[in-house]
């Protein structure tokens, strides 16, 4: 059973495994309002073309008030719901071994998502062989997968500073914007979301695009439209876990 989001590690690991064991490798994937858009119709038609029996599993991590009221270990709250659902339905089918994608570069990072992993006894098979993501890129370019150069992704729940409440209201505006900025073909990007305004992270690459006057003007109207006050561009540009910046600032004071 492979967990399975449609990202670049979880797609080389389920290519793998199919390669390996054909159809007794299994694909689940949880269906949520915290997916960023278009993610789930991408995991669908990667699996497709793996040729993997593929589940997907609607998941509620936004009925408990531990994940919905955003502590700094949210990401256990959210893996540890599917997790279990994958622990749930490998059992119902007589499957011995669960799996992610988690490869050696992820522990570098706050993932409290790793304790969840551990208690519902999931494998991580890409730390156990000591792959980096950029190896990971290097052998899904060679397999020919698409998702060899994906961006990374995360959940929408990474767009909200910890102890802000996310709600599926706050959910739907960010995946809008997020979506708006697909529509202008950004590739790489958050939305991150401070009440009535919103911070664009962009790629070092794709900032100067925001500096023309129509796309701008298209952006800043979009989002007002979606529901937001402000709309500001973060200058340092993206960078995966920057909302993780607030807690090493914390720690930092704390020491």
């Amino acid at each position: 059973m492979v967990a399975f989001s449609g990202g670049v590690d979880s797609t080389f690991l389920l290519k793998v495994a199919h390669m390996v064991l054909k159809g007794r490798a299994i694909a689940l994937t949880t269906s949520s309002p915290t997916a960023p858009p278009g993610e789930l119709e991408a995991a669908e038609k990667l699996a497709k073309l793996i040729g993997c029996q593929h589940m997907v599993i609607s998941s509620r991590e936004l009925d408990n008030p531990s994940f919905s009221q955003n502590p700094a270990n949210r990401c256990y709250f959210c893996k540890d719901e599917l997790y279990r659902i994958c622990r749930d339905q490998a059992d119902r089918l007589g499957i011995s071994t669960a799996v992610d994608g988690t490869n050696l570069d992820d522990l570098k990072d706050h993932r409290p998502g790793l304790k969840a992993a551990k208690e519902w006894r999931i494998r991580h098979p890409l730390v156990e062989a000591r792959m980096t993501k950029e190896e990971i890129r290097k052998y899904s370019r060679e397999l020919d997968l698409p998702s060899w150069d994906k961006p990374a992704i995360a959940c929408l729940s990474s767009r909200f500073p910890y102890g802000v409440e996310i709600n599926v209201e706050r959910l739907e505006k960010i995946a809008a914007c997020e979506r708006f900025l697909q529509e202008l073909r950004f590739r790489e990007f958050r939305v991150r979301y401070h009440g009535d305004l919103v911070r664009i992270e962009l790629a070092q690459e794709e900032i100067g695009r925001f500096f023309d006057a129509t796309t701008r003007e298209a952006i800043v109207q979009r989002f007002k439209e979606i529901g937001f006050t402000f709309v500001s561009l973060d200058l340092q540009g993206y960078r995966t876990g920057s909302m993780n910046e607030a807690l090493a600032g914390k720690a930092t004071q704390n020491s």
